[in-house]
């Protein structure tokens, strides 16, 4: 698939494993894998970092295989999730931080068309939350 904004028509990308069986070397259980991934959230790490915390600390290669769940769904079911999904979350912070730019330096014409296009992949990002139901249709 192209690239929404550059011209670039890169293929390269990382695959999961198809085999959805944890490894035979991993002897983490599904209990305490929940435990830990709660433990993080409390602390306020994001699902993305608890993830990486858990591969390079713990030895945990995908959470997925051993609990059966993502991440961002035990977080949920443990009343733990963050209030926007995390994409959606960096952008409006990445758009706030472009629009202080701005501010103070109004002659940036890049920053203006960049801004532009964070602006409509969050409008992109809406949309489908909106529609599978993980934001509220009056979230604006």
């Amino acid at each position: 698939m192209g690239r929404m904004y550059t011209p670039g028509k890169g293929i390269s990308k990382s695959a999961i494993p198809y085999r959805r069986t944890p490894a035979s070397w991993v002897k983490a259980t599904p209990e305490d894998v929940c435990e830990q991934i709660c433990k993080l959230a409390r602390k306020g790490t994001t699902p993305s970092q608890i993830g990486v915390l858990l591969r390079d600390a713990q030895g945990i290669p995908l959470v997925s295989s051993i609990t059966g769940t993502k991440i961002a769904r035990i977080l949920r079911a443990n009343g733990l999730a963050p209030e926007y999904p995390e994409d959606l979350y960096f952008l409006i912070k990445k758009a706030v931080n472009v629009r202080k730019h701005l501010e103070q330096f109004r002659k940036d014409h890049d920053a203006k068309y960049r801004l532009v296009l964070i602006e409509s992949r969050i409008q992109r990002l809406v949309r489908y939350y909106k529609t599978s139901g993980q934001l509220p249709p009056s979230f604006k």
